[in-house]
């Protein structure tokens, strides 16, 4: 009887004819820079998010998902629109895709349900910066909070090699009250205990784990010092890969490992990352209990996702900016009527697949146009199998493909890697030279796009172009004996 309820629940839900008043409510959580260090992916041995785990158990979870770019603004702009970077140019941090004359029309997830009906709400950080927050964006009709680091101490913790002022983590004494953070969750809450006109999509997007890595007292008492267990790092991890490689994050505010390590920071990274990041799910919780307490959890699709992951050490690096697991796997959690719960897929999958799954979730007409692929066979039947991979790139013509074994990275001057994550899930040996894999990595090639698009105009923060053999990081040639930036030099 469960399971054939379960069925009819799921029908009705993915029903082409609903009416306006019978789609389900969205509530749609983005959490900033957050890696598979949670719980439900037991990504680290230490991290305690129980909010997570509950929602987790309420629904799907994804294990194997994958953004489309390890930035946050191609990642959003691609997540929100359901096209690749390699389609639309944006790769670095500008430009607002509707600065850019042929991309200023396209029909944006929240602007297709609002065409539907939907109220739309926003806080916190949901595209990148404060993109998308004006009224004149169009993308929202109600707006909250932005994004803040709220609470900072008068001077940076951390005298790391960049100036930087969001490159910081560790202690000072504050509130949780004080955090932007806990601002946002607080006006999403607000919305949801005034009962908003149904159906409603609400987005909440969370600053934390990015930097810098704030959190009280608290949250870093989770995680004592002295027990803090770092990520495994082999430190001669990048002699198999190729010098490309490090073009991807040439020169950034984020800090090397080498730099925790004579600095002895390590150990107050990992921990403030940890802290920050359990903190950030006390904020989940905090939506999750307004969703029950107004009576909206059985109407309400819950989706949670991180826009990309970041690097505590691993590959010698910290930050994102890379086409290895760490930069490119994140949570990615759906609940809400009609999704089995407790279930897990281990398909890979992309993050510009949730515009056309919340399009069909909802009963609406399919938006023609995209690139993502719904996701609805797999919260029927998290065992059924996709065709696709999940294709990652960073700048134009730097590429990953990641199936359920495999990692194949190509670079825009050709070079190669090759992981099998089965027996290899550091990705520490390079299996691209040898001959045995050349055709597993033809296979995988035939994923890549044969043409991706240069960068939009206006394109600026974090850009890599290659042509011609000549690389250019932020409009500086690099040569090909230049020293490895805060490495060798």
């Amino acid at each position: 009887m469960q399971k054939a309820a379960l069925a009819l629940a799921l029908a009705v839900l993915v029903a082409p004819a609903f009416s306006a008043a019978k789609r389900p409510n969205i509530l749609f959580i983005a959490i900033d820079d957050l890696n598979d260090w949670v719980s439900p992916l037991a990504g680290h041995p230490q991290v305690k998010t129980p909010n997570m785990d509950r929602l987790a158990r309420r629904g799907v979870l994804f294990t194997n998902a994958h953004c489309q770019a390890p930035l946050c603004n191609p990642s959003r702009t691609s997540l929100m629109l359901s096209l690749r970077p390699s389609t639309t140019g944006i790769y670095g941090l500008a430009p607002w895709f509707r600065d850019v004359e042929e991309l200023r029309d396209l029909v944006s997830l929240p602007r297709y349900l609002a065409r539907y009906g939907y109220e739309t709400y926003m806080t916190g950080k949901v595209y990148h910066g404060r993109y998308g927050r004006k009224p004149s964006d169009g993308e929202f009709r109600h707006v909250g909070p932005p994004a803040t680091v709220g609470a900072k101490p008068p001077h940076k913790l951390v005298n790391t090699p960049s100036p930087h002022p969001l490159v910081d983590w560790g202690w000072f004494p504050h509130r949780d009250e004080d955090k932007g953070d806990w601002k946002v969750a607080s006006w999403a809450v607000e919305q949801l205990n005034a009962k908003p006109k149904e159906p409603f999509f609400l987005a909440v997007g969370f600053f934390l784990p990015h930097v810098p890595c704030y959190a009280t007292k608290k949250w870093f008492d989770l995680y004592p010092e002295e027990t803090i267990v770092l990520p495994p790092v082999l430190m001669n991890d990048r002699n198999d890969t190729p010098r490309f490689s490090w073009y991807l994050h040439w020169k950034l505010p984020e800090p090397r490992l080498k730099f925790l390590i004579e600095a002895h920071q390590w150990k107050n990274l990992v921990r403030s990352y940890l802290a920050s990041t359990s903190f950030v799910d006390s904020q989940v919780g905090r939506l999750l209990d307004a969703l029950e307490a107004n009576g909206f959890t059985e109407n309400t699709i819950v989706v949670l996702w991180s826009d990309h992951g970041w690097h505590l050490g691993e590959k010698l690096i910290t930050g994102k900016n890379s086409l290895w697991e760490r930069s490119t796997h994140v949570p990615l959690i759906f609940a809400g009527p009609g999704i089995p719960a407790g279930k897990a897929c281990d398909e890979p999958v992309e993050l510009l697949d949730l515009y056309p799954t919340l399009v069909e979730l909802a009963g609406l007409p399919k938006k023609e146009g995209l690139e993502g692929h719904s996701l609805v066979p797999q919260l029927k039947d998290p065992r059924a199998p996709r065709p696709w991979p999940a294709l990652t790139i960073h700048n134009h013509d730097n590429w990953s493909v990641r199936t359920k074994q495999w990692r194949y990275i190509r670079y825009a001057d050709g070079s190669e890697e090759l992981y099998d994550l089965r027996v290899d899930p550091n990705e520490w040996i390079n299996l691209a030279g040898k001959p045995k894999y050349r055709n597993v990595i033809r296979k995988l090639a035939k994923w890549i796009p044969p043409k991706s698009r240069k960068p939009a105009p206006g394109s600026r923060a974090r850009i890599l172009t290659y042509e011609n053999g000549r690389a250019v990081w932020e409009g500086v040639e690099i040569g090909p004996n230049d020293p490895i930036p805060e490495m060798f030099n």
